[in-house]
C-alpha cells in the first residue's frame, strides 16, 4: 500500500493505524506536498517525516517539490476559504501524483494521511480518491481514523513523541487568510535578504529540529520545551540625510511609535549619538565593529551578511540598553550632521518558541 504523506502529525497515528488493520500490507510513504511554501517548511516537514518514518520502520520515498506547477494550477483560486475550490486542486493534484506513484511501483492500494486531518473534508477527499483509483485500476482506501477520539489520540501521540507540529496547512494562501483572521503576522513567509536567522522562524526551527536529529543519532538525552517571548520582524528601514538615501543598517528590536520621523543629532553619550525626536539613536560602523568584534568594511556589507541575531541583541547590552527597550538604533558609516528622515516599518508582537535543552 502506497501512503501518500503530508506531514509527520497526521502521518505518525494514521501509519500506526494502518499496521494495525492492514497487517499484511508492506506499507511505504510517499512524501509528495508542493504545496508547502516556503521551501524550508516543505524542508522541515520532510524531516520530521522521515523521522517519524524511521521510529515506524516505514520506507518513504519523497516526490518531486514541483511548487510552480502547483502554483499555476491552482492560479485564480489564491482567495478560496479553507475547503474551498483550491483545496479540491490541490487534493487532486496531489492524489493524481500519488495513485500514478503506486500504479508505476506495481502497489494495488494507497490512501493519504490528509483523511486524519481535522481541517480537510473526508468526503472531499473520498470523491477525489475514488476517482483517481479509477482511473489507475487500483483501489483508494479511506479509513476513518477522526472518529472515537481518534483526533485527541493523534495529538496525544504527537505530544509524546515530539513530532513538528505546523500550524498552518502549508499554503501560502491558506496561511495569509488564517493570520488575516487572527490578526497575526505571517511571519513564517518573511526572509530578510541578510538571511539572518530571525526568533521563531521557520529556519530557527530547521537548526533546532536538526539538532534534535543529531541527539537522537548520538543517543543523547534532551527535552524540548517552550517559551514565550517578544518577537520582532522588520517589514522595511529607509534613511535619508539631506533626502539622499543613505546605507543605514537597523538594529534588532527597532520600533517607532509611527512609520515616519525627522530631525538632527541632538547629543552624543559616549558611542550613541541621539537624535532629536522619536527616541532614535545612531552608532558608527567602526564602534559596531568594536563592540561586536566584527570587520565589516562598510554598512551595506553589514545589511547583506550580518552577524547572528544573538549577537545584535547582546549589542544592545553593551550600549547599556535595558531589556526592555524598543528604541530605533541604526548603524551608518558616518554620524549624519544635516537633516535626517526615517521610514521604518515593523513590528512587535507576543510569541511562543520552542527550545532544545540537551539534559
Amino acid at each position: 500500500m502506497l501512503v501518500h504523506i503530508c506531514c509527520s502529525v497526521d502521518s505518525h497515528y494514521f501509519l500506526q493505524k494502518l499496521q494495525a488493520e492492514y497487517p499484511q500490507e508492506k506499507l511505504t510513504g510517499f512524501f509528495y506536498d508542493p504545496n508547502i511554501h516556503p521551501y524550508s517548511e516543505y524542508y522541515l516537514r520532510l524531516l520530521d517525516v522521515k523521522r517519524s518514518c524511521k521510529i515506524l520502520g516505514i520506507d518513504l520515498i519523497e516526490g518531486e517539490y514541483d511548487v510552480e506547477n502547483w502554483l499555476e494550477a491552482v492560479r485564480g483560486l489564491e482567495h478560496e476559504p479553507e475547503k474551498g475550490a483550491r483545496c479540491s486542486v490541490c487534493f487532486d493534484r496531489r492524489f493524481e501524483v500519488s495513485a500514478k506513484k503506486a500504479a508505476e511501483l506495481g502497489e494495488k492500494i494507497f490512501t493519504s494521511t490528509l483523511l486524519t486531518s481535522p481541517k480537510k473534508s473526508l468526503k472531499q477527499l473520498q470523491t477525489a480518491g475514488d476517482a483517481l483509483a479509477q482511473k489507475y485500476g487500483i483501489a483508494f482506501v479511506a479509513p476513518d481514523y477522526r472518529k472515537a477520539s481518534g483526533t485527541q489520540e493523534q495529538n496525544i501521540l504527537a505530544k509524546e513523541d515530539a513530532l513538528y507540529r505546523q500550524d498552518y496547512c502549508g499554503c501560502m494562501f491558506g496561511l495569509n487568510i488564517q493570520r488575516d483572521q487572527q490578526k497575526k503576522l505571517a511571519d513564517e513567509l518573511f526572509v530578510p535578504i541578510s538571511q539572518q536567522i530571525q526568533p521563531e522562524s521557520i529556519e530557527a526551527r530547521v537548526e533546532m529540529y536538526e539538532k534534535r536529529w543529531s541527539l537522537e543519532e548520538e543517543n543523547k538525552p534532551y527535552k524540548i520545551v517552550k517559551q514565550r517571548f517578544l518577537n520582532w520582524r522588520l517589514q522595511m528601514g529607509l534613511l535619508k540625510v539631506r533626502k539622499e538615501i543613505t546605507p543605514a543598517h537597523f538594529l534588532p528590536y527597532s520600533t517607532l511609535k509611527g512609520e515616519y520621523t525627522r530631525g538632527k543629532i541632538e547629543c552624543a553619550v559616549n558611542d550613541l549619538h541621539y537624535m532629536n525626536r522619536d527616541e532614535v539613536k545612531f552608532m558608527t560602523l567602526e564602534t559596531y565593529n568594536i563592540l561586536c568584534q566584527t570587520q565589516y568594511p562598510t554598512v551595506t556589507t553589514l545589511i547583506f551578511n550580518p552577524p547572528a541575531f544573538e549577537t545584535e541583541i547582546a549589542l544592545r547590552s553593551k550600549l547599556c540598553m535595558s531589556a526592555y527597550d524598543l528604541s530605533a538604533i541604526l548603524v551608518v558609516e558616518e554620524i549624519p550632521s544635516n537633516k535626517i528622515e526615517i521610514l521604518l516599518q515593523s513590528r512587535t508582537y507576543s510569541d511562543v518558541k520552542e527550545t532544545l535543552i540537551e539534559l
